[in-house]
């Protein structure tokens, strides 16, 4: 069973009723970020039940040391991870003597929990009775700026029921906190100062290797029943901690407020001497615009993200709540302002996955921001890759690759490979492809070609000598084979000619010889450039084009198929449907080596490639590879559902697609896999958006213009989506009844809707 505590909202998440073995899920869902850094939705006050503590600051990582009883030469050294960072949340409460702790005390009313995706806050309240017999109800706000990104807020609320209380307020900072996921338990944070300035505090701290230097900060206001407050401070302090202890007495009846700014000053942002200074100016900024101005500053920043991101779905609350909290997290994990940032699988949200930059990024977040975002922001993404080239050509060299080969890692904070298991760090190379997919995807969309010759075409020469060197010749095939890799499918391992990694390897080669004659034609100058730096030369292209032109791609003549790889019609073909639920999910039930040898597919696949390269095949095709994989593929990859809902729309199959479209929308949500706790699957979000935009809709770029193909499931009445398309702002709504296109723009602009040319006037309301 999945998991089914959230209620269905169109614009919130709503959990109602406490139940502490829901703790750690809710903390994942509630979450919060801005981009520039984020934190799971813990409690404020004290929590000695069980809770996964974690706040997080965007590149700031620490290079935890891989832990294996062995090493390989070119074995990563360590596995960068998204770091725990100090704490500014917290303000323990004390009622008449006892802590506020909801592990501890009688929860009688009213738990609710409430993300207000629109407005972008998170709200809990709750009404409690503590052992001591003090009655009260707690309301307590909580969001991260979207425009002052190192600055958070929190209104928290107390009405003291029943009877008078002496209450004890201790807003504090805490640095002493530690990972959920660590290899060796390091201490990751040394922290140099502790220090208060009237009602400010700040912790000063830096990572230990890394040495990024931060400064985390708070400051306090109060008010009693609505009228300002003024109290005086009792200073706690020690190594790694800092509480200003404020005490008041309330009346039965009265509310007592309590206003806490708090956030991050890093050294990447501000030099190491102005920390304090810089976080001064934050907290005198807030406190000046309070926390009631910086709620509408959240709300109308939101008001302006929703107004391009939004999909509206008329008729499916379920569905409808799934896309927007996928886009929710979207955005609070990456605004597109800092080149040097990148989308992490769990974002803000946890630990898992070292919080880095995977091939996600390229293969599918890139298509949600270029389209519901400028073109720099996807642009930024592209950049990120180039900035880190010459790592990905010292991480090849340290696998034997030479002449400038490059190899991105498969998991990254700087460049450099951090991945610490062997199947996936020297095998699941297929990440090359994505990276160079999204430079064509990239100016396939949004028209400007400038990035390959400023950037990209570095990029694609340093992937395409690595494809070249990576294939080697098979005498009996008389053609080129790339053996022991591990697919997008990481249920099969050091596997020969994987399909998918053969075929882009072949289309990566093709596409940069394409590029380097189009530069050279039409930018003599970067040509030149770009060639002085790499040394590159004919003989070495002639090369080149002899692998890409007899590359062994393994077919089934029997079943008409392409192979998955070598041998996988030697497995023992059962499929899903006759495998027992009780044996589900496989990746929990099995062991490695039964998974290995079963033909279970973890995620798309052979199906990915005919995703990226839908147009070098017949809807024939794809019919009979989507056919037959499949009925094998359990799905337990995040990124799997959207890529089956996209190519089940396709081919029509509208109840398939929209099974898989809930799939993809409510992962995390209704937990699909039984995981959520860990934290939340951010990158396959944008899959999720993939699948309305493209697969309901079957938006395309054919022939350089904007393709429609829509379709909607039967249980919906309508849907409707933006696309900012080379800085013009197209709306699409689709009913049963037909669809309707409206331009945003100065100019006409034609499109293509199930084949036919539609002309669209700025401004008018065209139905097909």
């Amino acid at each position: 069973m999945n998991q089914d505590y959230i209620l269905p909202n169109d614009w919130s998440i709503i959990e109602e009723g406490f139940d502490p073995g829901r703790v750690k899920s809710s903390e994942s869902l509630f979450s919060l970020g801005n981009g520039a850094m984020g934190q799971r939705a813990n409690f404020e006050e004290a929590y000695s039940g069980h809770t996964f503590q974690g706040s997080y600051i965007g590149g700031v990582y620490y290079p935890d040391k891989t832990r294996v009883g062995w090493w390989k030469n070119g074995y990563p050294e360590y596995f960068a991870k998204v770091i725990n960072a100090p704490n500014w949340i917290g303000i323990g409460i004390e009622l008449n003597g006892e802590v506020l702790d909801l592990h501890s005390c009688k929860v009688v009313n009213n738990f609710r929990r409430e993300f207000n995706m629109k407005e972008g806050w998170y709200q809990r309240s709750f009404e409690a009775v503590l052992q001591n017999g003090t009655e009260v109800a707690v309301e307590v706000t909580r969001f991260l700026s979207m425009t002052r990104d190192e600055l958070g807020a929190i209104r928290y609320r107390l009405r003291i029921l029943g009877q008078n209380a002496d209450v004890v307020a201790e807003p504090y900072l805490d640095s002493g906190i530690t990972n959920e996921d660590t290899n060796w338990d390091d201490q990751f944070w040394q922290t140099t100062n502790v220090q208060s300035d009237g009602s400010k505090g700040f912790i000063e701290a830096h990572t230990l290797k890394t040495k990024f230097h931060t400064c985390t900060f708070m400051d306090t206001r109060f008010e009693l029943d609505g009228n300002s407050l003024e109290l005086e401070a009792e200073r706690i302090q020690k190594d790694t901690y800092l509480g200003h202890r404020y005490k008041t007495a309330v009346s039965a009846g009265s509310t007592f407020t309590i206003y806490k700014y708090g956030g991050y000053t890093v050294d990447t942002n501000h030099p190491v001497k102005e920390l304090i200074s810089a976080a001064t100016k934050i907290l005198d900024s807030a406190t000046d615009k309070g926390f009631d101005g910086l709620l509408t500053e959240q709300q109308d920043a939101w008001a302006r993200i929703w107004e391009m991101s939004d999909i509206t779905i008329e008729g499916d609350v379920k569905a409808q709540q799934g896309i927007r909290f996928n886009i929710l997290h979207l955005n609070q994990t990456y605004t597109g302002r800092d080149s040097r940032l990148n989308i992490g699988p769990k974002g803000f949200t946890g630990e898992k996955y070292g919080g880095s930059t995977y091939w996600d990024t390229e293969a599918y977040c890139i298509p949600f921001y270029m389209a519901t975002k400028d073109q720099h922001v996807a642009r930024n993404l592209l950049k990120y890759r180039y900035n880190h080239l010459q790592k990905a050509i010292e991480n090849a060299r340290k696998l034997g690759f030479s002449n400038g080969a490059a190899l991105y890692p498969m998991v990254t904070m700087n460049g450099e490979e951090c991945h610490n298991e062997w199947e996936i760090t020297f095998e699941e190379i297929h990440r090359n492809a994505a990276i160079a997919f999204a430079i064509y995807n990239f100016y396939r969309f949004t028209g400007d070609y400038s990035y390959i010759p400023e950037m990209g075409l570095e990029v694609l020469i340093g992937i395409a000598r690595f494809w070249h060197q990576r294939a080697s010749y098979s005498e009996p095939k008389k053609q080129y084979v790339i053996l022991g890799v591990t697919g997008p499918n990481e249920y099969e391992n050091n596997v020969n000619n994987n399909f998918y990694t053969n075929y882009a390897a072949r289309w990566c080669i093709q596409y940069t010889l394409e590029q380097l004659e189009k530069v050279k034609e039409g930018y003599p100058e970067d040509y030149e450039r770009i060639i002085g730096i790499t040394k590159l030369t004919e003989i070495e292209t002639d090369k080149w084009a002899e692998v890409a032109g007899n590359m062994y791609l393994p077919f089934s003549e029997e079943h008409g198929i392409y192979l998955q790889q070598d041998g996988f019609l030697d497995k023992e073909l059962i499929t899903v449907e006759n495998l027992a639920r009780t044996e589900r999910p496989i990746n929990q039930k099995w062991s490695w080596d039964r998974i290995l040898r079963s033909p279970y597919i973890k995620q798309a696949d052979t199906l990915q490639g005919f995703y990226f390269f839908e147009d070098h095949f017949s809807l024939e095709q794809l019919e009979k590879h989507f056919d037959f994989y499949e009925p094998f593929t359990v799905h337990e990859s995040s990124l799997s559902p959207c890529v089956h809902s996209i190519q089940a729309a396709k081919l029509g199959r509208m109840e398939q697609a929209y099974k898989f479209y809930l799939r993809t929308s409510r992962l995390d949500l209704d937990d699909y896999n039984k995981e959520v706790e860990e934290g939340l699957h951010i990158t396959s979000m944008a899959g999720t958006w993939m699948s309305i935009v493209e697969g309901f809709g079957g938006m395309r770029i054919l022939n350089d213009k904007l393709s429609f193909n829509p379709r909607i499931p039967k249980q919906w009445k309508s849907y409707s989506f933006k696309i900012n398309f080379r800085n013009r702002i197209l709306t699409v709504k689709i009913s049963s009844e037909g669809s309707s296109f409206v331009l945003d723009g100065k100019e006409d602009m034609s499109i293509r809707v199930n084949g036919e040319r539609v002309v669209l006037t700025p401004q008018k309301t065209v139905h097909v």
